[in-house]
């Protein structure tokens, strides 16, 4: 396969790039490759790719020698690592990492995902919600129902009396 960019040597290096949930694959010969800051010879990290570092380009003394108050975890480490050491970490390197953040997350706030272990507290709260309603305990079924809102964020609906 020929490189993308020359069109003219064999393509020796394969990069695959995701944007915007878009999937970019390049193919670029050795020249090209090095070119665009990709050097197979110097290994970067995902970390320095992300933070738009590169292989080639030195950190500042400055930067290679900040630490986490806390840990002591140098910058540098968590550029090998792609990892950092404890939650003040985010704190002592928020301006280095705030564009990795915002690039792979749409944003700086976690929105997350719900605790695995909420459907199942769900669940309990739900056959309890049903249990309040076969006995006819409606003041308990309300607040179960009440709980059970507040915590999906859904309408609640209880199993309907079963007839005699």
């Amino acid at each position: 396969m020929l490189c993308e960019m020359c069109e003219k040597k064999q393509a020796t290096s394969f990069v695959t790039l995701v944007v915007n949930d878009k999937v970019k694959k390049m193919h670029l010969c050795e020249s090209c490759a090095a070119e665009s800051g990709l050097d197979g010879n110097h290994p970067i990290s995902i970390t320095d790719v992300l933070l738009g570092l590169g292989g080639e380009k030195e950190m500042s003394a400055e930067l290679s020698n900040k630490t986490c108050p806390r840990c002591h975890m140098h910058f540098t480490d968590f550029k090998k690592t792609s990892r950092l050491g404890c939650q003040t970490c985010y704190e002592a390197f928020a301006e280095e990492i705030a564009p990795l953040l915002e690039s792979m997350h749409k944003g700086q706030q976690h929105v997350g995902k719900t605790p695995v272990r909420v459907p199942a507290q769900l669940s309990v709260l739900k056959a309890a919600l049903d249990a309040a309603v076969q006995a006819e305990n409606y003041e308990e079924a309300a607040r179960l129902r009440d709980q059970i809102r507040d915590s999906s964020g859904k309408p609640v609906r209880c199993q309907p009396k079963k007839p005699l």
